[in-house]
């Protein structure tokens, strides 16, 4: 009794069936969810941080391209936001470093 029943798939991201595709997007809709959680818990962390014109020094700044994560059905395509920092020139000491910096390079 050798016969074996187990198939397996060349390139599991070229499957293309109903129960895979509500799989890679509830996987997909997952990781959204865990990075925007993730980034809401980052901009509270610093939300009592102002620049010198009293608004919020950490800001979202829109999202970087799409990457996709291979996982085990394959790849998903994730969106990562993009945070910005305005927290260092709010200080005159981080603006003449950063000056500084430049004048070196």
């Amino acid at each position: 009794m050798s016969e074996d029943t187990v198939v397996r798939f060349q390139k599991p991201g070229a499957v293309r069936d109903a129960l895979t595709e509500l799989l890679r997007e509830g996987a997909q809709r997952l990781l959204r969810q865990a990075v925007e959680a993730e980034l809401a818990e980052f901009l509270s962390a610093h939300a009592h941080k102002r620049d010198e014109h009293g608004r919020a020094a950490v800001v979202r700044n829109g999202y970087l391209p799409e990457r996709e994560v291979l996982t085990g059905i394959g790849s998903v395509a994730v969106r990562v936001p993009k945070v910005r920092s305005r927290w260092c020139f709010a200080r005159a000491w981080c603006r003449r470093m950063c000056a500084r910096r430049d004048d070196v390079t």
